[in-house]
């Protein structure tokens, strides 16, 4: 039976190999940049990368408690890099994995849970609302700072 649990600090080589399915087109290679990041998940209580397990590492996602002033100092959570092996699509892991992600969110008190993706594929956005994510919540907008060439003009 598949259990969820955070992904242990020696799983780090089974997690990069999710991710070189979720980014084919980037590199999920082991660096020191790579390894320093991880340390510092391990150590912040706030985030948590869990892992839907069978024989191996078929699912995850990171999970991120946000603390917040607003909505009387609720905090909400961010849910990230949701990938389940190519070869265990469609066997319920996924949606295991992001439930257990949304019970952690609700027992540490969060308002809500966010997910963005910028996969266009039409399975991908009914696994999200199937999951119970609703995709015309929230508008989305993502600034990416290797782009950035000036300072904002007001």
């Amino acid at each position: 039976m598949p259990t969820t649990r955070p992904v242990r600090p020696d799983e780090l080589d089974d997690l990069l190999a999710l991710y070189e399915m979720l980014f084919p087109e980037e590199s999920a290679a082991r660096t020191e940049a790579v390894d320093d990041a991880w340390d510092a998940i391990q150590a912040d209580p706030n985030t948590t990368v869990l892992g839907t397990v069978t024989d191996r590492l078929v699912a995850t996602c990171q999970l991120t408690i946000i603390p917040a002033v607003a909505r009387g100092g609720q905090p909400f959570a961010v849910i990230e890099y949701v990938v389940t092996h190519d070869e265990e699509r469609g066997e319920g892991y996924g949606s295991q994995c992001l439930e257990h992600a949304i019970d952690r969110a609700a027992d540490q008190g969060c308002e809500k849970v966010l997910l963005q993706t910028s996969r266009e594929d039409e399975r991908v956005h009914a696994f999200y609302e199937q999951c119970g994510f609703d995709r015309d919540a929230k508008t989305g907008y993502v600034y990416h700072l290797e782009e950035r060439t000036a300072p904002i003009e007001a």
